[in-house]
């Protein structure tokens, strides 16, 4: 290979072969490729700084993008209570931001579970795995499965996975974590009351993703269904859905904020 520094990257789920070529990421595009261009120049045009900038497609016709130095989170159960009010804050910029982005008359996303409405383009995954911290400059990644949704859906998945709200968690602690995340994003008292519940239909969307695929063979939901992923999300809805009252009452409270 002649591309300077070149470095095979690891730790994703879906994406083919991802490299970084100095400080740049080279990812294969796809059909979704110039509508997620224009999603990230539309918000680096608004000043979210939240979201590496895109670079054009190099000469293999794989999309470039700003490479971010730093580290995913790999233990979000070790985030402390302020980082989820600051992970919670950073998705709220990146919603304000996206909410005056108009998409491109011929626009084509790669969205893996139907939202719950599609009134903004979103990211889709704001998970841990894709969340790059540099210092004072926090940086979600991954923008390839971005697309129509709504706030409230791509904060439920948020939820879900930064507490994290798995299997083997303590509700009560989980609760006080939530709401921190909340009020980070500085949610009204109505969209409080609908998050829970939004939350356990994203987890139970994710744990049915992969059964289909398993039913299906879609990739790449039918090798993670084989990897043992369905387990790990079929608890997680369990965990969810059994602790809805825990959730709804943490948000419920009155606050300070």
């Amino acid at each position: 290979m002649s591309e300077l520094g070149y470095q095979l990257l690891s730790g994703g789920n879906v994406a083919d072969q991802v490299v970084r070529v100095g400080m740049t990421v080279r990812k294969p595009s796809t059909s979704a490729t110039s509508s997620v261009e224009a999603f990230l120049e539309h918000l680096h045009r608004k000043g979210f700084t939240g979201a590496p900038r895109t670079l054009g497609r190099d000469e293999q016709g794989r999309h470039v993008l700003e490479y971010i130095p730093g580290a995913t989170v790999d233990r979000p159960d070790l985030l402390s209570k302020e980082d989820l009010y600051q992970v919670g804050r950073l998705i709220r910029d990146l919603h304000d931001a996206a909410q005056s982005f108009e998409p491109p008359a011929a626009a084509q996303w790669q969205v893996a579970i139907r939202p719950d409405s599609e009134s903004m383009i979103c990211h889709n995954d704001l998970a841990p795995w894709n969340l790059v911290r540099d210092g004072d400059r926090w940086v979600f990644i991954d923008w390839d499965g971005s697309g129509p949704g709504s706030p409230l859906w791509d904060l439920a998945y948020a939820a879900q996975s930064f507490l994290p709200l798995v299997h083997g968690g303590k509700a009560a602690e989980d609760a006080v974590r939530l709401r921190f995340l909340v009020d980070g994003y500085s949610l009204d008292r109505a969209q409080r009351k609908q998050l829970p519940q939004m939350i356990a239909d994203h987890t139970n969307a994710m744990h049915q993703l992969l059964e289909d695929g398993a039913r299906t063979g879609l990739q790449p939901w039918a090798r993670l269904h084989a990897d043992g992923h369905v387990k790990h999300w079929g608890q997680a809805a369990d965990y969810v859905n059994n602790h809805l009252k825990e959730w709804e009452l943490a948000l419920a409270e009155d606050h300070g904020g």
